[in-house]
């Protein structure tokens, strides 16, 4: 029995029952898997490259956003957060996974079809844009920052107004001479090549934050041709808060949910596994959560330690001021802005086949159609970055809003929709308590953001 490929209005006929036991289910769905592997051309990714997939798929700018969210919530305060987010994403896995067996389903968008019909479909594919163009505007934004200062740094002299140093430029040359060519290939791949090294990037700039730890005095002092203006008055701004609530804490379990999300590719790296069932999906979920969760813990802890209450709500950014031309922090710079540039056109794919899915699922392939569609998520993006002053306004409204739908709510929803379970039983119970957290957590900090904006 096959799951769908290309026409997603066919009839119910061709999914598996969700009444059948999970076992049986589990064995319609292999030769599906199988399928998709043989057309492929390979016979399945291994369980150490699959963890590298996912974390590359977790892991992004959402590493430079928590040290600012821990010094606005203390060190205990950050550290219960985390958990939970990445207690609650691996769990929504779970479910999604027990839907994928239950449904032969292999994409979130079919998932939603299969549980609300086109309207679901809709909604998720409508989610999943909204989710990717978030996180590549927000990849643009660190671009936009972090380019003209890691160019200023390798420069001597005064270069001020030179359009080299201007970021909104170099951000549009950049976009029109990579990020459009490369998100233009039809089948780059979803997670694509660059995923392993984009894990060492992020290791590497952890190991950087704890080692700079150190060659940062506090109180923090501004160096201007050799002359040292201390900006932090008194040693009380040097110990670090194990519980702390202000306004901005309100970005804290947003900018989280944002950090942990890897929904959209939780089914395609399933389909590309080797020797694939629901048990070792699981595994290599709660592996790359673990060790995501682990790297995100370290770059948050020793960057709220280095600046405390002066960290910047783009991490990078401190050590441009504090620590400039320092060799290391400049290597670290240019491996960040190296993976997040050849993140971005990754980043088109999963937007764009959302977006085909929504309103040309039964047409054929276009290059005009798939170059245009490619075009406006570009110049939609571009834009974004430019007027968006902050990163964490990205992470703010994204998170609170689709990343929230996509490990919270959706996940529940489903489950409470699809499974035949009794009401009363654990796993259902928890998708309740899932759907509901989900709802109350997201609309109340998106309030809190939106009130920050207009009180400022």
């Amino acid at each position: 029995m096959e799951a769908p490929r290309e026409n997603h209005h066919t009839e119910w006929g061709w999914y598996i029952s969700v009444q059948h036991p999970e076992d049986s289910a589990a064995e319609e769905l292999r030769p599906l898997l199988s399928n998709e592997l043989h057309r492929q051309g390979s016979s399945g990714v291994s369980f150490g490259f699959s963890v590298f997939n996912l974390m590359n798929a977790i892991m992004g700018s959402g590493i430079l956003g928590l040290a600012y969210v821990m010094a606005n919530t203390g060190i205990l305060t950050f550290s219960f957060l985390l958990l939970i987010v990445a207690l609650v994403a691996s769990y929504s896995v779970h479910l999604l996974l027990s839907m994928c067996i239950q449904t032969a389903v292999t994409s979130y968008e079919d998932l939603g079809f299969f549980a609300f019909g086109l309207p679901g479909k809709v909604v998720v594919a409508g989610t999943i844009i909204i989710q990717n163009i978030g996180a590549m505007s927000s990849y643009l934004l660190i671009i936009k920052t972090e380019l003209p200062a890691a160019i200023s740094e390798f420069l001597t002299g005064d270069y001020s107004g030179s359009w080299y140093l201007d970021g909104q430029t170099l951000l549009i040359i950049i976009c029109v001479g990579i990020v459009f060519p490369l998100a233009l290939l039809p089948r780059i791949g979803f997670l694509g090549y660059t995923s392993s090294l984009s894990s060492f990037f992020m290791v590497f700039f952890a190991l950087v934050v704890i080692i700079k730890k150190w060659s940062i005095p506090c109180p923090l002092t501004l160096n201007y041709v050799e002359e040292f203006f201390q900006i932090s008055n008194t040693t009380d701004d040097c110990k670090p808060k194990l519980f702390h609530f202000s306004k901005e804490s309100a970005y804290a379990i947003p900018t989280m949910a944002f950090s942990f999300l890897c929904h959209t590719s939780i089914l395609p790296i399933y389909c590309e596994l080797q020797s694939p069932s629901k048990r070792r999906m699981q595994n290599v979920t709660n592996t790359a959560i673990a060790l995501s969760f682990l790297i995100y813990f370290i770059a948050a802890l020793f960057g709220y330690l280095t600046f405390y209450d002066k960290v910047e709500s783009e991490l990078l950014q401190g050590y441009s001021k504090y620590l400039p031309h320092d060799a290391v922090v400049m290597t670290v710079k240019l491996c960040i802005l190296f993976a997040v540039l050849l993140t971005v056109p990754l980043i088109h794919f999963p937007a764009r086949k959302a977006l085909t899915m929504m309103f040309f699922s039964n047409f054929p392939f276009s290059w005009i159609r798939h170059s245009l569609i490619t075009l406006a998520l570009n110049i939609i993006i571009v834009l974004l970055a430019i007027y968006v002053p902050d990163i964490r306004n990205v992470f703010g409204v994204v998170g609170a809003s689709t990343s929230t739908c996509l490990i919270f709510v959706f996940p529940g929803l489903f489950y409470l929709k699809l499974s035949r379970e009794d009401f009363l039983s654990w796993k259902k119970l928890g998708a309740f308590v899932l759907f509901i957290s989900g709802i109350l957590v997201g609309n109340f900090t998106l309030a809190l953001v939106i009130f920050d904006w207009i009180k400022k």
